[in-house]
């Protein structure tokens, strides 16, 4: 690349990154109620993009050969046990991820 190139480059990249940090704001003031779409969308959206990424880390694992799941599945269940006893997002998937990774360099 270019200087020319790489400016234009960090230039598109801070305009991006400043339009959709502040434009919702300027969409939504706090002084005004928020529309009910959004209210739902708020609420509904979390779930569903964790719904997904799960669907997605899932998508290649084959039940009938290789580890059978075995990891994923101790992996996940570690993750909710994690959860359920000290509700805590970072410690869930924290330990879900070092589970996994000890449980395919090591056991299987």
């Amino acid at each position: 690349m270019t200087i020319t190139q790489q400016i234009l480059t960090i230039a598109a990249v801070v305009l991006g990154t400043v339009v959709t940090r502040f434009l919702p704001f300027i969409i939504f003031p706090a002084d005004k109620p928020r529309p009910k779409y959004v209210k739902f969308l708020g609420r509904v959206l979390p779930s569903a993009a964790l719904g997904m990424l799960v669907v997605y880390c899932l998508k290649n694992v084959n039940v009938f050969a290789g580890t059978h799941g075995i990891p994923e599945t101790l992996s996940i269940l570690a993750v909710c046990i994690l959860h359920f006893w000290k509700r805590s997002m970072f410690l869930s998937i924290a330990g879900g991820t070092g589970i996994y990774i000890l449980l395919i360099n090591f056991v299987f």
